[in-house]
């Protein structure tokens, strides 16, 4: 998997991702550690959200990964960046099929939901997974985008 990645996570994904973190290394992952750097019980993952979702938009990471004790508020603030696609899953099914139809760039983890070894396999589906093309899903996905224009 050679891929720059974006790591980001609020108080409640914190111990995750510090968990991740060497274990992403040794699966040749180039990460980009967005923080939270240290435990901070009144950070905010607005403040998280933001960053990783630029980081992607900007073109400084491929995709990124974004944790906080849910994935669900996390998702929602990504969302709000134009050209992010990030979604909350908790199976490897919806972290590779959302790449696969959706083009879904931002994987959206709780901490508080999913372990370490959960996580791992969700993050393996989601970056080893590939927009398939397929006309219906740039049909979509199309469609998609000009909703995010319109409003």
């Amino acid at each position: 998997m050679k891929i720059t990645i974006a790591l980001a996570a609020d108080h409640g994904g914190y111990v995750l991702k510090e968990e991740l973190l060497p274990w992403l290394k040794e699966q040749g992952v180039e990460i980009l550690d967005l923080g939270a750097h240290s435990y901070n019980h009144g950070d905010d993952y607005p403040d998280f959200a933001k960053v990783a979702g630029q980081a992607v938009t900007s073109g400084l990471a491929g995709r990124s990964v974004l944790i906080c004790g849910s994935g669900v508020g996390a998702s929602v603030a990504a969302n709000k960046i134009k050209g992010v696609r990030a979604a909350v899953c908790h199976d490897t099914y919806s972290a590779r099929q959302g790449v696969e139809h959706d083009d879904m760039n931002v994987l959206c983890l709780g901490a508080r939901v999913v372990g370490l070894e959960l996580a791992k396999e969700l993050i393996v589906a989601f970056l080893k997974a590939r927009f398939s093309g397929v006309e219906r899903h740039c049909r979509r996905l199309n469609k998609v985008m000009e909703m995010e224009e319109g409003f």
